[in-house]
């Protein structure tokens, strides 16, 4: 054989070898198709599990004013069920002679998220921390957890509801997770997208379909929100421009620099802007980055973003579509008039029923019976 044709054989066998391995590497065609069917999506919301004793009770302590330092605001004071479970401002209210720096995010659906607060400093599997970051915290509702159970013993319904579930006397630590009880069982109902995804087509109209192929295709907005809350439970730098009323009103600007500070931040005093995680992380890879929001119930809890700087959906479109602001690390989507009205109509769709429940009657303080305690 000639030495050309030695080598051209060489090649053939080479390439066949790699043929071969490869063929070995690389998963059959079915497993590809199953791995392409794990690509990121949106996922209808699962059941909410929690102990209906300790919920019921804690419906009564979340619209109680007895929570709070003052007894003049209660977790619904901020978590209003008619404004979506927020407050319905763009930036939070605060304890009295303070304001908050932070858009006031919903409660609902919280039994399911990954992380609370807009920086991702709470692990979500535990929303009884939640709650006792929010009673304790001198910005929010400044409450001592032991004036707090004090307070509860003198009220003796709550001193039988609780006897349903333990035998000892009402204790602080254990009121939050209670509460958090309650919290779990917030969640959202009749929602379009979940029953298109369990099969109903006629559950979105033809123009939400359009937006939900635009939302895992051109725009690309599954990358980030997925899953049954339609968040990916990470932190993202989107480059949203700060709301001038935060250095703006001394009592923010207070508020936002105390809280840095007692994160440990660095030079904590020569901060202006919003720095996210980065208070937490103290890593400058996670300036400026914020929790994903979920997309769920949208029509009930705008203003949007972490300091509310959107009034409306159409914004929120109109901001991605333009890739974003400075910083951030989003590209420009090049959406028609039309593909941004399609998506938010789909945005839409992600909204059920308001969830509202019954504002329990609370009852009085009534001192206990001496060696009755």
């Amino acid at each position: 054989m000639k030495p050309a044709n030695v080598r051209r054989l060489s090649g053939m066998l080479a390439l066949a070898g790699l043929a071969t391995l490869a063929g070995a590497l690389l998963p059959p065609q079915g497993d590809v198709r199953a791995q392409q069917a794990k690509a990121p999506d949106l996922a209808p919301l699962p059941e909410a599990k929690f102990n209906k004793d300790q919920a019921e009770l804690g419906r009564f302590l979340f619209f109680d004013v007895r929570l709070s330092g003052d007894a003049a605001l209660s977790c619904s004071t901020c978590h209003d069920p008619r404004k979506g479970w927020t407050d319905g401002q763009a930036l939070g209210k605060g304890y009295p002679a303070s304001e908050y720096f932070r858009n006031t995010p919903t409660i609902l659906n919280a039994a399911f998220k990954a992380r609370f607060m807009w920086d991702g400093r709470l692990d979500g599997s535990d929303v009884g921390t939640l709650v006792r970051d929010m009673i304790t915290e001198a910005h929010t509702m400044n409450m001592d957890s032991r004036l707090m159970q004090e307070r509860l013993k003198q009220v003796p319904e709550y001193v039988a509801m609780w006897g349903k579930f333990r035998k000892d006397d009402i204790n602080g630590m254990r009121v939050y997770g209670v509460v958090g009880e309650f919290v779990k069982s917030v969640v959202s109902r009749n929602v379009p997208i979940d029953r298109f995804l369990k099969g109903d087509q006629s559950a979105l109209s033809s123009e939400a379909k359009e937006g939900y192929a635009l939302f895992k295709g051109k725009a690309n907005c599954v990358s980030c929100h997925n899953g049954p809350l339609g968040s990916d439970g990470k932190l993202h730098r989107t480059g949203v421009p700060e709301n001038p009323e935060v250095w703006n009103t001394p009592l923010r600007a207070i508020t936002m620099l105390r809280h840095y500070s007692t994160s440990g931040m660095p030079n904590y005093m020569n901060a202006r802007t919003d720095v996210g995680s980065y208070a937490i992380t103290k890593d400058e890879r996670d300036i400026g980055k914020f929790a994903t929001p979920s997309l769920r119930d949208l029509k009930y809890t705008a203003p949007y973003m972490h300091n509310g700087m959107f009034k409306t959906l159409p914004e929120v479109v109109e901001f991605y579509g333009k890739g974003g602001g400075a910083g951030g690390e989003l590209k420009p989507l090049n959406l028609s008039e039309s593909e941004k009205r399609a998506l938010v109509a789909f945005l839409e769709s992600l909204s059920g029923d308001p969830v509202v429940v019954e504002v329990p009657k609370l009852p009085e303080y009534k001192a206990r019976t001496f060696g009755k305690n």
